[in-house]
Order: structure tokens, then sequence, then C-alpha cells
């Protein structure tokens, strides 16, 4: 699917998503990553099965006020436990699909909020 131009200029927008990947200002991305508005990084996490509070402790480097995590296909919730650090950090976790933590992610960049994508792909 391709999503809507945005006026951001200078922030990491995804322009798009599909089977396996995802566009980040036009640039295909094919692996898990952290999104951040001016940061791209490979995210360690292989699968859902895998993830450990590390991967999400990743995201406080980010210094976020907000998490996305984009759990792949379907939507997931990791177990609290996982999220434990950021929680402790008063950092808000919001689990969706991979696809609506795209939508969600360009939404909140535009309303100037410091959001982070941790994404399944």
């Amino acid at each position: 699917m391709k999503l809507h131009q945005s006026q951001n200029q200078g922030n990491n927008l995804f322009t798009g998503y599909g089977d396996g990947h995802v566009l980040i200002n036009r640039e295909r991305h094919d692996g898990n990553l952290i999104v951040s508005p001016d940061r791209v990084a490979p995210w360690a996490a292989e699968d859902f099965a895998g993830l450990t509070a590390e991967h999400f402790a990743a995201a406080l480097d980010f210094e976020p006020e907000l998490v996305l995590f984009g759990s792949g296909a379907s939507l997931r919730f990791p177990h609290p436990k996982l999220t434990a650090d950021l929680a402790r950090a008063r950092i808000g976790v919001e689990a969706m699909d991979t696809a609506a933590a795209c939508r969600t992610y360009n939404i909140l960049l535009a309303e100037g909020r410091r959001v982070v994508a941790l994404l399944l792909v």
C-alpha cells in the first residue's frame, strides 16, 4: 500500500509498506527496524516468539515519549515483562500490526510527538 505524501521535511516517514517490507522516504527496507524521526536502524529482534526485554529496551536510546510496536501481519501483544523498562521510564507502548504502526507513526510525527516504531516487518 502506498501512503500519502506529507510535508514533514527532514523526518523519516513511512511512504509505503507491503508483504515483508516497508518504504521509508521511498527507500525500501526488508528487515525488522527501529524507526525514529531522525534515525532508521536494524532491530535485533528476529520474530515475535524470540522477543526479549532487551529488544524493547533498545528504544530507550532514541528518547521517545511513545513507542509503537508493529507485531507483523497480525496484532499480537507483547508480555508486560518485555516492556517493563519502558514503563519504568514512563514511556507509553502501543501494540498494533505493522501496517497500522506505520500509519500511526506518521500521524504522531505530524503532531510533533517523539515517537519510535519497533517493527517486525
